[in-house]
């Protein structure tokens, strides 16, 4: 009888926000469900950047290829996506997911993020990449969060929030 093969049907995004750690290396271990959706995307390599220094992105390449789409299209200030394409790609660099499912952070980005010594990290599935947070700027984006939530779940739940 013959072997069905492999589906490549993509997985969705993972959900949840998930911790990771980086080691002495700069290598950022990512958690199984985040490797499996990769590799369903047939992507193994990335693009790790920051457009801000102080959260990480990692984008399949598939979709960082629309980010530099956005960039070159982009009419309105052109200066703007000039500028912030140059910072993306200065810390930015590709990266291919090994066997045990670990991604080498960009040097310049390690830096830029404070990332130089082995740590926990936080994981974020958000519009097609995954936001890499150090547990410094996770605590301070949750707590501004959780800054009047119930005002902010009454206001969503107004506008069709289920």
């Amino acid at each position: 009888m013959a072997e069905t093969p492999e589906s490549t049907v993509p997985l969705e995004p993972p959900r949840g926000i998930r911790q990771a750690s980086v080691d002495a290396k700069g290598r950022l271990k990512l958690p199984a469900v985040m490797q499996q959706y990769l590799s369903s995307l047939g992507e193994r390599k990335v693009f790790i950047t920051s457009f801000d220094y102080r959260t990480g992105r990692i984008y399949p390449l598939s979709a960082w290829r629309q980010v530099e789409r956005f960039f070159d299209e982009f009419r309105e200030d052109p200066e703007i996506a000039e500028h912030v394409s140059l910072i993306a790609n200065d810390v930015g660099a590709d990266s291919e997911m090994d066997s045990e499912g670990r991604l080498l952070l960009p040097q310049e980005l390690r830096r830029r993020l404070k990332l130089d010594t082995p740590q926990q990290v936080y994981l974020h599935p958000y519009k097609g990449r995954i936001n890499l947070y150090t547990a410094e700027v996770y605590a301070a984006m949750k707590a501004r969060a959780e800054e009047g939530l119930l005002e902010k779940v009454r206001r969503l739940e107004e506008k069709g929030l289920k």
